[in-house]
């Protein structure tokens, strides 16, 4: 029984680090959505069909491996709250874990757009995301995303029982996997 932990939230929260931090804490696997993005856009060209199935096709087999060897997964992931896709997508992975007989939890960050901004250029962040080294396009996209997709759920929104929203805003990471490891007694 595979358990899936997934910490959401919009470009520059700090999921990876957040995700870093619990895999310390609680030693399950750790895919950061950047993982797959970075191989896929490293062999073909960054948007393209053949670069977004790769995506696809390398989490599909990730996931399946995880269920099929028992290992403990967390996953991190932009959810776009007003696109039924992501939606869909986040139900699928839940049905996957749970109809084994393991777990979901579903871990959304959010922070103010002035201090995702700042995280935006923390060395860590350019370190293990070669895609996010420019740092000027990031700053666009993170601000042009905001006004075409909803990445945070609205105050009574979940998408599961085991949905935590946490303002990491001020919260160091280490605090939040402290809330995190609490909430699902972990």
């Amino acid at each position: 029984m595979a358990n899936l932990i997934v910490v959401s939230g919009p470009q520059a929260v700090g999921k990876m680090t957040v995700a870093e931090e619990l895999k310390k804490r609680i030693g399950y696997s750790l895919m950061v959505n950047h993982d797959s993005i970075e191989v896929s856009d490293k062999i073909f060209e960054r948007g393209s069909d053949a670069q977004k199935e790769l995506n696809k096709l390398i989490r599909e087999n990730v996931f399946d491996l995880a269920i099929r060897y028992n290992i403990n997964m967390i996953f991190t992931f932009v959810t776009a709250f007003n696109e039924q896709s992501d939606l869909d997508y986040l139900n699928n992975l839940k049905n996957m874990f749970e109809s084994t007989g393991g777990n979901f939890y579903f871990v959304e960050l959010s922070a103010d757009v002035e201090t995702r901004l700042e995280r935006n250029v923390t060395p860590h962040r350019l370190e293990m995301k070669p895609t996010k080294r420019d740092t000027e396009w990031t700053k666009n996209d993170i601000l042009k995303t905001m006004e075409k997709y909803r990445l945070n759920s609205n105050d009574d929104e979940t998408i599961c029982d085991n949905h935590l929203k946490i303002d990491n805003t001020n919260l160091s990471p280490n605090e939040v996997v402290n809330i995190i490891m609490e909430k699902f007694n972990l």
